[in-house]
């Protein structure tokens, strides 16, 4: 009894010391136990996230790291008994997953005020907090500007047969079919798929096919952006042959991917985990995405990102509601075209 009065007491004194600091403060619960995140985001940034929260709360952060529908799977599957407090993803689609098992709590109002409508769901179930634009990466020794497919659409053609590659079992590729399902409808959607796999090379992984494209192995892929600005700001050695093409014109190939962060429902720690999602969308959880190395979109409102890369107000991006990227009927789909 004695320890669990010392364990609150300590809890409540960092909450009046942060009550104190002014607006970027966050909410502490007074149980001290902390929260356990599922994590599908990339693990270094997930890690920078994790640790400037609890240096800034002193709530604790247990971690369990997998991919965007791993994670979402093995949600669905816990159900309610879920030892997890806060689901983490790369792509919006497994946010969709666990959202229609109805394993959310409803986001506190004022966190949700911090993103704009675009970067989260209506029903306010879970909420953006990073983005990633999809590029086409390609040989600029081989192709010119005046070269390049106009539209993701373009790269059907038999005459891109053999020229292009893509990660197709990742679920950064099934987020971008997701968005060409949403955009264009079925019909279209099958038929691009057909002529993936016809005139597509396969590789597993973005960065593995932006190595491709760098070799000359294939002369384009379709990637998302950061791989090439990670790579560019190590050593360059697998992409300074490579330069990036933004479709823009809110083209399918311009689709820009939310990140999400969402609260499993049936969490013993409600404050905690409505107070990390806070701190992730809050002004100094958005600078460790314009200052670190993910070179992923701040998405907050009033954040800035990376000044190296592409401002989002320039992708000229299509506007799809996250809600609606259905990961399930594209896997049904791209199955069904021999891809998966």
């Amino acid at each position: 009894m004695r320890t669990s009065r010392i364990r609150g007491a300590k809890a409540l004194a960092v909450f009046a010391a942060l009550l104190a600091t002014g607006p970027a403060s966050y909410a502490v619960a007074a149980d001290g136990e902390g929260i356990v995140v599922y994590n599908a985001q990339h693990e270094s940034l997930g890690r920078e996230w994790i640790d400037a929260f609890t240096k800034a709360t002193g709530i604790k952060v247990t971690v369990r790291q997998g991919s965007d529908m791993q994670l979402a799977n093995q949600l669905v599957q816990e159900g309610v008994a879920s030892p997890a407090d806060v689901f983490l993803t790369e792509n919006s689609p497994a946010m969709t997953l666990v959202d229609n098992a109805g394993l959310f709590a409803p986001v506190d109002k004022d966190t949700l005020e911090q993103v704009p409508a675009e970067f989260r769901p209506a029903n306010g179930h879970w909420i953006g907090i990073a983005a990633r634009s999809t590029v086409f990466a390609y040989d600029k020794n081989k192709l010119s500007a005046d070269k390049l497919p106009k539209s993701l659409l373009d790269l059907a053609d038999p005459a891109w047969k053999g020229r292009w590659a893509a990660s197709p079992s990742g679920a950064d590729f099934q987020a971008i079919v997701s968005a060409l399902l949403e955009l264009k409808g079925e019909e279209a959607t099958a038929k691009w798929l057909k002529a993936l796999k016809e005139n597509a090379t396969f590789y597993k992984g973005n960065s593995v096919a932006m190595k491709a494209v760098n070799a000359g192995e294939v002369e384009g892929a379709v990637i998302y952006h950061y791989y090439w600005f990670g790579d560019q700001a190590k050593t360059g050695e697998n992409s300074k042959n490579v330069a990036l093409h933004y479709f823009k014109h809110q083209d399918p190939g311009a689709f820009v991917s939310t990140s999400g962060a969402g609260i499993i429902k049936s969490t013993q720690h409600m404050k905690d985990a409505q107070a990390f999602l806070k701190f992730l969308t809050s002004k100094d959880g958005q600078a460790i995405l314009k200052n670190g190395t993910s070179f992923e979109y701040a998405v907050a409102k009033g954040a800035e990102s990376n000044p190296k890369l592409v401002p989002l107000k320039d992708l000229d991006a299509p506007k799809v509601e996250p809600s609606k990227l259905n990961n399930q009927k594209v896997t049904e789909m791209m199955t069904a075209a021999g891809i998966l």
